[in-house]
């Protein structure tokens, strides 16, 4: 950086001002929102989150049923993770099977 005047100084300032500014900008833009929890369950998080009790947890664990990370000894749950799951689970109508079965048999024949 150059050495600056005395007269320089306000428009020195005020262009720190503006890079303070931006940075702020910027480190808002990347921050991830914080809900008040981390995004991280327990066993019980998990089952107060999916409304099943916790021995229901360690049985759909022990089946493999459910996505979850074991780093050493504990067991976590990602929220993002067991909302994608529950959707996925999600089972059709007797309208959208109907549905789904009458398309079909028209591009059967």
């Amino acid at each position: 950086m150059e050495p600056f005047s005395f007269d320089q100084l306000p428009e020195i300032v005020r262009q720190l001002f503006e890079k303070v500014e931006r940075i702020e900008d910027l480190l808002l833009e990347n921050q991830v929102p914080e809900s008040g929890t981390s995004d991280l369950l327990t066993v019980k998080e998990a089952a107060d989150y999916l409304k099943v009790s916790v021995q229901s947890v360690y049985a759909k664990v022990s089946r493999m049923e459910i996505p979850v990370s074991k780093p050493g000894k504990r067991l976590y749950f990602s929220q993002a993770d067991l909302k994608k799951w529950v959707i996925s689970s999600r089972r059709k109508t007797a309208t959208e099977l109907a549905a789904e079965a009458a398309d079909k048999s028209k591009n059967f024949y």
